[in-house]
Protein backbone atom coordinates (compact mmCIF):
# COMPACT_ATOMS: atom_id res chain seq x y z
CA UNK A 1 0.00 0.00 0.00
CA UNK A 2 1.45 3.29 -0.41
CA UNK A 3 2.07 6.30 1.86
CA UNK A 4 -1.71 7.92 1.39
CA UNK A 5 -3.54 4.80 1.86
CA UNK A 6 -1.54 3.81 5.22
CA UNK A 7 -2.07 7.09 6.39
CA UNK A 8 -5.91 6.51 5.49
CA UNK A 9 -5.53 3.15 7.49
CA UNK A 10 -3.76 4.55 10.14
CA UNK A 11 -6.38 7.53 11.13
CA UNK A 12 -9.76 5.04 10.91
CA UNK A 13 -7.94 3.27 12.76
CA UNK A 14 -6.69 5.19 15.48
CA UNK A 15 -10.74 6.18 16.16
CA UNK A 16 -12.15 3.39 16.21
CA UNK A 17 -9.55 1.96 18.89
CA UNK A 18 -10.96 5.38 21.30
CA UNK A 19 -14.39 4.21 20.06
CA UNK A 20 -13.55 0.67 21.11
CA UNK A 21 -11.61 1.40 24.59
CA UNK A 22 -14.59 3.38 25.88
CA UNK A 23 -17.07 0.61 24.66
CA UNK A 24 -15.35 -2.21 26.46
CA UNK A 25 -14.05 -0.69 29.36
CA UNK A 26 -17.42 -0.76 30.49
CA UNK A 27 -17.43 -4.60 30.55
CA UNK A 28 -14.01 -4.93 31.83
CA UNK A 29 -14.90 -2.20 34.96
CA UNK A 30 -18.20 -3.94 35.95
CA UNK A 31 -17.41 -5.91 38.41
CA UNK A 32 -16.13 -2.90 40.18
CA UNK A 33 -18.69 -0.27 39.39
CA UNK A 34 -21.68 -2.24 39.50
CA UNK A 35 -22.24 -2.20 43.61
CA UNK A 36 -22.47 1.67 42.74
CA UNK A 37 -25.56 1.57 40.64
CA UNK A 38 -27.46 -1.77 41.75
CA UNK A 39 -26.65 -2.35 45.85
CA UNK A 40 -27.07 -6.25 46.50
CA UNK A 41 -25.82 -9.10 48.42
CA UNK A 42 -25.61 -10.81 45.42
CA UNK A 43 -22.29 -10.38 43.58
CA UNK A 44 -23.73 -11.97 40.34
CA UNK A 45 -26.95 -10.62 40.67
CA UNK A 46 -25.33 -7.09 40.57
CA UNK A 47 -23.74 -8.22 37.35
CA UNK A 48 -26.63 -9.15 35.91
CA UNK A 49 -27.38 -6.41 35.99
CA UNK A 50 -24.91 -4.30 34.84
CA UNK A 51 -24.87 -7.16 31.63
CA UNK A 52 -28.04 -6.10 31.34
CA UNK A 53 -27.18 -2.15 30.34
CA UNK A 54 -24.47 -3.21 28.55
CA UNK A 55 -26.71 -5.59 26.32
CA UNK A 56 -29.55 -2.49 25.80
CA UNK A 57 -26.43 -0.42 24.44
CA UNK A 58 -26.10 -3.35 21.61
CA UNK A 59 -30.25 -2.76 20.98
CA UNK A 60 -29.37 0.98 19.76
CA UNK A 61 -27.02 -0.52 17.93
CA UNK A 62 -29.16 -1.01 14.74
CA UNK A 63 -30.93 2.57 15.32
CA UNK A 64 -27.16 3.93 15.10
CA UNK A 65 -26.32 1.62 12.27
CA UNK A 66 -29.24 3.01 10.35
CA UNK A 67 -28.33 6.50 11.12
CA UNK A 68 -25.17 6.51 10.84
CA UNK A 69 -24.85 4.54 7.58
CA UNK A 70 -27.37 6.41 6.11
CA UNK A 71 -25.19 9.67 6.65
CA UNK A 72 -21.86 8.01 5.79
CA UNK A 73 -23.16 6.49 2.16
CA UNK A 74 -25.05 10.33 1.67
CA UNK A 75 -22.43 12.50 3.56
CA UNK A 76 -19.44 10.31 2.86
CA UNK A 77 -17.60 8.04 4.92
CA UNK A 78 -15.28 10.77 7.10
CA UNK A 79 -18.87 12.67 8.06
CA UNK A 80 -19.98 9.08 9.97
CA UNK A 81 -16.80 8.55 11.27
CA UNK A 82 -16.52 12.18 12.74
CA UNK A 83 -20.13 11.57 13.78
CA UNK A 84 -19.70 8.39 15.91
CA UNK A 85 -16.67 9.91 17.83
CA UNK A 86 -18.39 12.94 19.09
CA UNK A 87 -21.07 10.57 20.40
CA UNK A 88 -18.23 7.74 22.37
CA UNK A 89 -17.04 10.91 23.82
CA UNK A 90 -20.40 12.29 25.32
CA UNK A 91 -21.54 8.68 26.91
CA UNK A 92 -18.00 8.64 28.15
CA UNK A 93 -18.40 12.13 29.82
CA UNK A 94 -21.97 10.59 31.44
CA UNK A 95 -20.76 7.51 33.22
CA UNK A 96 -17.76 9.38 34.32
CA UNK A 97 -19.76 11.24 36.28
CA UNK A 98 -22.94 9.53 36.79
CA UNK A 99 -24.12 9.77 40.75
CA UNK A 100 -24.15 6.50 42.91
CA UNK A 101 -27.23 4.71 44.09
CA UNK A 102 -26.02 6.39 47.55
CA UNK A 103 -26.42 9.81 46.03
CA UNK A 104 -29.17 9.20 43.60
CA UNK A 105 -30.81 6.14 44.40
CA UNK A 106 -31.61 4.70 40.88
CA UNK A 107 -31.05 7.99 39.06
CA UNK A 108 -27.42 7.12 38.44
CA UNK A 109 -28.17 3.98 36.92
CA UNK A 110 -30.82 6.04 34.49
CA UNK A 111 -27.41 7.90 33.75
CA UNK A 112 -25.64 4.72 33.18
CA UNK A 113 -28.43 3.76 30.50
CA UNK A 114 -28.46 6.50 28.81
CA UNK A 115 -24.56 6.34 28.20
CA UNK A 116 -24.88 3.62 27.01
CA UNK A 117 -27.69 4.19 24.27
CA UNK A 118 -25.29 6.84 23.41
CA UNK A 119 -22.48 4.10 22.73
CA UNK A 120 -25.26 1.95 21.02
CA UNK A 121 -25.63 4.73 18.48
CA UNK A 122 -22.03 5.31 18.26
CA UNK A 123 -20.80 2.09 17.74
CA UNK A 124 -23.43 0.84 15.79
CA UNK A 125 -22.51 3.50 13.20
CA UNK A 126 -18.48 2.70 13.35
CA UNK A 127 -17.77 -0.43 13.02
CA UNK A 128 -19.68 0.10 9.11
CA UNK A 129 -18.16 3.22 8.92
CA UNK A 130 -14.46 1.90 9.32
CA UNK A 131 -15.44 -1.32 7.52
CA UNK A 132 -16.28 0.93 4.74
CA UNK A 133 -13.09 3.11 4.91
CA UNK A 134 -10.54 0.61 5.57
CA UNK A 135 -12.02 -1.36 2.31
CA UNK A 136 -12.20 1.04 0.15
CA UNK A 137 -8.66 3.19 1.25
CA UNK A 138 -6.42 0.08 0.42
CA UNK A 139 -5.32 -1.86 -2.77
CA UNK A 140 -7.78 -4.60 -4.04
CA UNK A 141 -4.92 -6.99 -3.74
CA UNK A 142 -4.61 -5.57 0.18
CA UNK A 143 -7.62 -5.58 1.14
CA UNK A 144 -8.19 -8.38 3.70
CA UNK A 145 -4.91 -7.25 5.10
CA UNK A 146 -5.71 -3.50 5.34
CA UNK A 147 -9.65 -4.25 6.96
CA UNK A 148 -7.66 -6.65 9.38
CA UNK A 149 -6.85 -3.68 11.16
CA UNK A 150 -10.40 -2.80 12.16
CA UNK A 151 -9.81 -5.64 14.69
CA UNK A 152 -6.37 -4.66 15.63
CA UNK A 153 -7.55 -1.42 16.77
CA UNK A 154 -10.89 -2.65 18.62
CA UNK A 155 -8.42 -5.24 20.05
CA UNK A 156 -5.67 -2.53 21.24
CA UNK A 157 -8.72 -0.47 22.76
CA UNK A 158 -9.37 -3.27 24.94
CA UNK A 159 -5.80 -3.85 25.72
CA UNK A 160 -5.50 0.24 26.75
CA UNK A 161 -8.24 -0.68 28.88
CA UNK A 162 -7.34 -4.14 30.25
CA UNK A 163 -3.59 -2.63 30.83
CA UNK A 164 -4.74 0.57 32.80
CA UNK A 165 -7.09 -1.90 34.92
CA UNK A 166 -3.58 -3.67 35.99
CA UNK A 167 -2.33 -0.22 36.35
CA UNK A 168 -5.19 0.96 38.84
CA UNK A 169 -5.02 -2.57 40.45
CA UNK A 170 -1.83 -2.57 41.12
CA UNK A 171 -1.68 1.06 42.37
CA UNK A 172 -5.10 1.68 43.96
CA UNK A 173 -6.29 -0.12 46.77
CA UNK A 174 -9.58 -2.53 45.81
CA UNK A 175 -11.77 -0.24 47.98
CA UNK A 176 -10.72 2.45 46.31
CA UNK A 177 -11.16 1.03 42.47
CA UNK A 178 -14.94 0.26 43.73
CA UNK A 179 -15.55 3.57 44.87
CA UNK A 180 -14.35 5.92 42.53
CA UNK A 181 -11.05 4.70 40.76
CA UNK A 182 -13.25 2.87 37.77
CA UNK A 183 -14.25 6.36 36.73
CA UNK A 184 -10.49 7.17 35.40
CA UNK A 185 -10.87 5.33 32.34
CA UNK A 186 -14.22 7.04 31.41
CA UNK A 187 -12.10 10.45 31.84
CA UNK A 188 -9.42 8.98 29.77
CA UNK A 189 -11.88 7.72 26.91
CA UNK A 190 -13.81 11.03 26.52
CA UNK A 191 -10.49 12.67 26.39
CA UNK A 192 -9.26 10.25 23.80
CA UNK A 193 -12.12 10.77 22.01
CA UNK A 194 -11.71 14.65 21.57
CA UNK A 195 -7.92 14.12 19.83
CA UNK A 196 -9.79 11.60 17.30
CA UNK A 197 -12.23 13.93 16.76
CA UNK A 198 -9.35 16.33 15.62
CA UNK A 199 -8.09 13.88 13.32
CA UNK A 200 -11.00 12.90 11.72
CA UNK A 201 -11.89 16.30 10.40
CA UNK A 202 -8.66 16.53 8.79
CA UNK A 203 -8.91 12.76 7.17
CA UNK A 204 -9.02 12.03 3.84
CA UNK A 205 -12.08 10.85 1.70
CA UNK A 206 -12.14 7.51 -0.10
CA UNK A 207 -11.18 7.17 -3.37
CA UNK A 208 -13.89 4.65 -4.18
CA UNK A 209 -16.34 6.71 -2.63
CA UNK A 210 -15.20 10.60 -4.29
CA UNK A 211 -15.73 8.64 -7.42
CA UNK A 212 -18.82 7.43 -7.07
CA UNK A 213 -20.48 10.73 -6.14
CA UNK A 214 -18.22 12.73 -8.99
CA UNK A 215 -19.38 10.34 -11.73
CA UNK A 216 -23.17 10.36 -9.63
CA UNK A 217 -22.81 6.36 -10.72
CA UNK A 218 -24.17 5.00 -7.52
CA UNK A 219 -27.77 3.66 -6.46
CA UNK A 220 -29.38 6.75 -7.69
CA UNK A 221 -29.77 10.11 -6.06
CA UNK A 222 -31.61 10.17 -3.00
CA UNK A 223 -31.97 6.41 -2.89
CA UNK A 224 -28.05 6.71 -1.54
CA UNK A 225 -28.39 5.10 2.05
CA UNK A 226 -31.63 4.34 2.23
CA UNK A 227 -33.76 1.86 3.26
CA UNK A 228 -35.61 1.16 -0.02
CA UNK A 229 -31.97 0.64 -1.52
CA UNK A 230 -30.90 -1.86 1.21
CA UNK A 231 -34.42 -3.63 0.61
CA UNK A 232 -32.58 -4.03 -3.09
CA UNK A 233 -29.92 -6.26 -1.92
CA UNK A 234 -31.95 -7.93 0.98
CA UNK A 235 -30.26 -11.18 0.12
CA UNK A 236 -26.54 -9.79 1.34
CA UNK A 237 -28.45 -8.25 3.62
CA UNK A 238 -29.15 -11.52 5.81
CA UNK A 239 -26.10 -12.99 4.39
CA UNK A 240 -24.22 -10.42 6.91
CA UNK A 241 -26.70 -11.39 9.82
CA UNK A 242 -26.31 -14.89 9.42
CA UNK A 243 -22.70 -14.31 9.04
CA UNK A 244 -22.07 -12.55 11.68
CA UNK A 245 -24.24 -14.86 14.58
CA UNK A 246 -21.57 -17.27 15.04
CA UNK A 247 -18.68 -14.82 15.12
CA UNK A 248 -19.94 -11.99 17.02
CA UNK A 249 -20.90 -14.72 19.82
CA UNK A 250 -17.71 -16.56 20.02
CA UNK A 251 -15.93 -12.81 19.98
CA UNK A 252 -17.65 -11.58 22.95
CA UNK A 253 -17.11 -14.59 24.82
CA UNK A 254 -13.61 -14.92 24.54
CA UNK A 255 -12.73 -11.09 24.89
CA UNK A 256 -15.48 -9.06 27.03
CA UNK A 257 -16.78 -12.08 28.74
CA UNK A 258 -13.21 -13.95 29.88
CA UNK A 259 -12.46 -11.98 32.51
CA UNK A 260 -15.50 -12.24 34.55
CA UNK A 261 -15.66 -15.84 33.58
CA UNK A 262 -12.18 -16.89 34.50
CA UNK A 263 -12.35 -14.45 38.03
CA UNK A 264 -16.43 -15.94 39.17
CA UNK A 265 -16.15 -19.23 37.49
CA UNK A 266 -12.77 -20.35 37.13
CA UNK A 267 -11.93 -19.02 40.57
CA UNK A 268 -9.03 -16.90 39.27
CA UNK A 269 -8.40 -13.47 41.06
CA UNK A 270 -9.59 -10.62 39.59
CA UNK A 271 -5.59 -9.47 39.08
CA UNK A 272 -4.79 -13.04 37.43
CA UNK A 273 -7.88 -12.88 35.06
CA UNK A 274 -7.32 -9.46 34.00
CA UNK A 275 -3.85 -10.29 33.07
CA UNK A 276 -4.67 -13.61 31.37
CA UNK A 277 -7.07 -11.39 29.35
CA UNK A 278 -4.47 -8.79 28.64
CA UNK A 279 -1.37 -11.10 27.50
CA UNK A 280 -4.19 -13.03 24.99
CA UNK A 281 -5.48 -10.15 23.33
CA UNK A 282 -1.96 -8.91 22.97
CA UNK A 283 -1.45 -12.30 20.89
CA UNK A 284 -4.78 -11.55 18.79
CA UNK A 285 -4.11 -8.64 18.12
CA UNK A 286 -1.01 -9.29 16.46
CA UNK A 287 -2.63 -12.48 14.56
CA UNK A 288 -5.02 -10.56 12.75
CA UNK A 289 -3.11 -8.65 9.73
CA UNK A 290 -1.65 -11.80 9.56
CA UNK A 291 -4.95 -13.62 8.71
CA UNK A 292 -5.91 -10.90 6.89
CA UNK A 293 -3.13 -10.71 4.78
CA UNK A 294 -3.72 -14.90 4.26
CA UNK A 295 -6.87 -14.38 2.92
CA UNK A 296 -5.74 -11.67 0.26
CA UNK A 297 -3.99 -15.36 -1.49
CA UNK A 298 -6.36 -17.26 -0.77
CA UNK A 299 -9.53 -16.57 -0.15
CA UNK A 300 -11.78 -15.10 2.78
CA UNK A 301 -14.11 -18.27 2.85
CA UNK A 302 -11.06 -20.78 3.96
CA UNK A 303 -10.61 -18.41 6.71
CA UNK A 304 -14.01 -18.23 7.70
CA UNK A 305 -15.33 -22.07 7.19
CA UNK A 306 -11.90 -23.12 9.91
CA UNK A 307 -13.28 -20.85 12.07
CA UNK A 308 -16.64 -22.34 12.25
CA UNK A 309 -15.86 -25.81 12.04
CA UNK A 310 -13.11 -24.89 15.38
CA UNK A 311 -15.75 -23.13 17.23
CA UNK A 312 -18.69 -25.74 16.81
CA UNK A 313 -16.50 -28.41 17.82
CA UNK A 314 -13.89 -26.93 20.58
CA UNK A 315 -16.06 -24.43 22.15
CA UNK A 316 -17.72 -26.87 24.45
CA UNK A 317 -13.94 -28.78 25.56
CA UNK A 318 -12.34 -25.46 26.10
CA UNK A 319 -15.02 -23.60 28.31
CA UNK A 320 -14.91 -27.10 30.51
CA UNK A 321 -11.23 -26.93 30.34
CA UNK A 322 -10.88 -23.52 31.56
CA UNK A 323 -13.28 -23.59 34.48
CA UNK A 324 -10.56 -26.05 36.02
CA UNK A 325 -7.78 -23.88 34.51
CA UNK A 326 -6.96 -23.16 38.39
CA UNK A 327 -3.73 -20.66 37.56
CA UNK A 328 -2.18 -18.57 34.94
CA UNK A 329 -0.90 -20.64 32.28
CA UNK A 330 -3.20 -23.27 31.68
CA UNK A 331 -5.92 -20.37 31.46
CA UNK A 332 -3.35 -18.31 29.08
CA UNK A 333 -3.29 -21.41 26.56
CA UNK A 334 -6.43 -22.25 25.93
CA UNK A 335 -7.81 -18.47 26.12
CA UNK A 336 -4.94 -18.27 22.81
CA UNK A 337 -6.68 -21.35 21.55
CA UNK A 338 -9.85 -20.28 21.42
CA UNK A 339 -8.95 -16.74 20.37
CA UNK A 340 -6.67 -18.15 17.30
CA UNK A 341 -9.72 -20.17 16.13
CA UNK A 342 -11.89 -16.65 16.54
CA UNK A 343 -9.13 -14.91 14.23
CA UNK A 344 -10.73 -16.63 11.21
CA UNK A 345 -13.65 -14.54 11.67
CA UNK A 346 -12.35 -11.37 12.88
CA UNK A 347 -9.48 -10.61 10.67
CA UNK A 348 -11.61 -10.28 7.66
CA UNK A 349 -15.31 -10.22 8.69
CA UNK A 350 -15.01 -6.21 7.75
CA UNK A 351 -14.20 -6.80 4.41
CA UNK A 352 -16.58 -9.62 3.60
CA UNK A 353 -19.12 -7.35 4.77
CA UNK A 354 -17.97 -4.22 3.03
CA UNK A 355 -17.22 -6.49 -0.72
CA UNK A 356 -21.13 -7.44 -0.56
CA UNK A 357 -22.37 -4.08 -0.99
CA UNK A 358 -22.22 -1.16 -4.22
CA UNK A 359 -20.74 2.17 -3.35
CA UNK A 360 -23.98 3.92 -2.31
CA UNK A 361 -25.65 1.60 -0.25
CA UNK A 362 -22.54 0.10 1.33
CA UNK A 363 -22.02 1.64 4.73
CA UNK A 364 -25.92 1.41 5.59
CA UNK A 365 -25.69 -2.53 4.33
CA UNK A 366 -22.97 -3.25 6.52
CA UNK A 367 -24.47 -1.20 9.03
CA UNK A 368 -27.75 -2.17 9.71
CA UNK A 369 -27.31 -6.00 9.04
CA UNK A 370 -24.23 -6.34 11.02
CA UNK A 371 -26.16 -4.20 14.05
CA UNK A 372 -29.19 -6.41 14.33
CA UNK A 373 -26.81 -9.75 14.36
CA UNK A 374 -24.78 -8.11 17.33
CA UNK A 375 -27.87 -6.70 19.08
CA UNK A 376 -29.44 -10.80 18.55
CA UNK A 377 -26.53 -12.14 19.28
CA UNK A 378 -23.13 -10.59 20.72
CA UNK A 379 -24.77 -7.98 22.83
CA UNK A 380 -26.81 -10.96 24.80
CA UNK A 381 -24.05 -13.14 25.03
CA UNK A 382 -22.53 -12.03 28.50
CA UNK A 383 -26.24 -12.26 29.71
CA UNK A 384 -27.04 -15.28 28.72
CA UNK A 385 -24.00 -16.65 30.00
CA UNK A 386 -24.50 -15.01 33.29
CA UNK A 387 -28.63 -16.70 33.09
CA UNK A 388 -27.24 -20.28 32.31
CA UNK A 389 -24.32 -19.77 35.70
CA UNK A 390 -27.69 -18.27 37.72
CA UNK A 391 -29.78 -21.05 36.89
CA UNK A 392 -27.20 -23.76 37.60
CA UNK A 393 -26.18 -25.29 33.74
CA UNK A 394 -23.38 -22.72 32.98
CA UNK A 395 -22.55 -25.78 30.42
CA UNK A 396 -25.35 -24.82 28.60
CA UNK A 397 -23.70 -21.52 27.73
CA UNK A 398 -21.17 -23.29 26.03
CA UNK A 399 -23.27 -25.26 23.59
CA UNK A 400 -24.82 -21.89 22.82
CA UNK A 401 -21.97 -20.71 21.47
CA UNK A 402 -21.14 -24.21 19.25
CA UNK A 403 -24.37 -24.06 18.43
CA UNK A 404 -24.39 -19.98 16.98
CA UNK A 405 -21.24 -21.16 15.34
CA UNK A 406 -22.64 -24.16 13.58
CA UNK A 407 -25.25 -22.25 12.27
CA UNK A 408 -22.82 -19.43 10.40
CA UNK A 409 -21.14 -22.64 9.30
CA UNK A 410 -23.62 -23.66 7.22
CA UNK A 411 -23.76 -19.97 5.84
CA UNK A 412 -20.09 -19.89 5.02
CA UNK A 413 -20.00 -23.21 3.26
CA UNK A 414 -22.66 -22.11 1.17
CA UNK A 415 -22.11 -18.47 0.27
CA UNK A 416 -19.80 -17.29 -2.94
CA UNK A 417 -16.03 -15.80 -2.51
CA UNK A 418 -15.34 -12.43 -1.75
CA UNK A 419 -11.76 -11.54 -2.43
CA UNK A 420 -12.06 -10.74 -6.39
CA UNK A 421 -14.68 -8.62 -6.56
CA UNK A 422 -13.57 -4.98 -7.74
CA UNK A 423 -14.72 -2.60 -5.65
CA UNK A 424 -15.02 0.13 -9.00
CA UNK A 425 -16.76 -2.78 -11.35
CA UNK A 426 -19.40 -2.95 -8.79
CA UNK A 427 -19.28 1.18 -8.19
CA UNK A 428 -19.82 1.00 -12.45
CA UNK A 429 -22.58 -1.76 -12.15
CA UNK A 430 -24.69 -0.35 -9.50
CA UNK A 431 -26.47 1.71 -11.18
CA UNK A 432 -27.94 -1.54 -13.09
CA UNK A 433 -30.34 -4.18 -11.95
CA UNK A 434 -28.96 -7.28 -10.75
CA UNK A 435 -26.67 -8.95 -7.64
CA UNK A 436 -23.49 -7.35 -7.76
CA UNK A 437 -21.98 -9.85 -6.58
CA UNK A 438 -22.79 -12.24 -9.16
CA UNK A 439 -21.90 -9.89 -12.14
CA UNK A 440 -18.33 -9.26 -10.52
CA UNK A 441 -17.52 -13.42 -8.86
Amino acid sequence: MGREQWKKVLVGSAGNMVEWFDWFVYASFATYFAGSFFPSDNPNAQLMNTAGIFAVGFFMRPVGGWLLGRVGDRKGRKAALTLTVTLMSASAILIAVAPTYAVAGYGGAAVLLIARLLQGLSVGGEYAASATYLTEASSPQKRGFASSFQYVSMTVGQIIGLGLQILLQRTMSDDALHSWGWRIPFIIGALGAAVIFYLRRNMLETDVYEESADADATVGGDDKGTLKALWAHKREAFLVIALTMGGTVAYYTYTTYLTKYLSNSAGLSKETATLVSFCALVVFACLQPLAGALSDRIGRRPLLITFAIGSTFLTVPIMTLLQHAGSFWPALGLSLLALVIVTGYTSINACVKAELFPTGIRALGVALPYAIGNALFGGTAEYVALWFKEAGIESGFYWYVAGCAAVSLIVYLTMRETRDIDLNQVKAAEGAAGDPVKQTV
